[in-house]
């Protein structure tokens, strides 16, 4: 076959495939939205917390995922951080970004966690517990005016999500 047709066979391919597989992200990844009826300055000191407590084994020492996150830097509106899954020594890179409104007294955050390694397509929700348990942990999903916006187009494998597991 001439180069020409080749290159049109293959881009045709990879079309019909990403078709058959829109109802994901096609790398393991989650985008939440969370909102607060809170400031953003609690909400930072909340995460940033959680992030330095569970940077050890220790909150896993009865299995499960709350542990090994590292704080990468911080500022009043940027959060980055990574997370280490303790049996498998994935690597997820975790952002978050925090907006005022309503007068400085309503926080909305949009999170991300993607893994670093190229070939991971599923990860069980792994990437979205990531997100869920330092919310989780810190006491934000107590926290007046908590709302989280997500889904499985957003968040690879979120359905699946065991975040008391993972």
């Amino acid at each position: 076959m001439q180069p020409t047709r080749l290159l049109i066979l293959g881009t045709v391919i990879l079309g019909l495939i990403l078709l058959c597989d829109a109802q994901r992200p096609f790398h393991a990844e989650c985008r939440v939205q969370w909102y607060f009826g809170i400031p953003c300055r609690w909400v930072y000191e909340a995460l940033v917390s959680q992030i330095k407590k569970w940077k050890t084994m220790a909150g896993c020492t009865k299995g499960g995922q709350r542990c090994l996150y590292k704080l990468q830097s911080a500022s009043s509106h940027f959060i980055t951080a990574k997370h280490t899954t303790p049996m498998k020594s994935h690597i997820d890179d975790i952002t978050f970004h925090l907006v005022s409104f309503g007068f400085f007294t309503h926080c909305s955050v949009s999170g991300m966690s993607v893994s670093e390694s190229w070939y991971a397509v599923k990860d069980n929700g792994g990437n979205y517990c990531n997100l869920y348990n330092l919310m989780d942990g810190s006491g934000l999903t107590k926290a007046y005016g908590y709302k989280e916006i997500t889904s499985d187009f957003m968040c690879t494998q979120r359905s699946v999500a065991n975040c008391t597991v993972y």
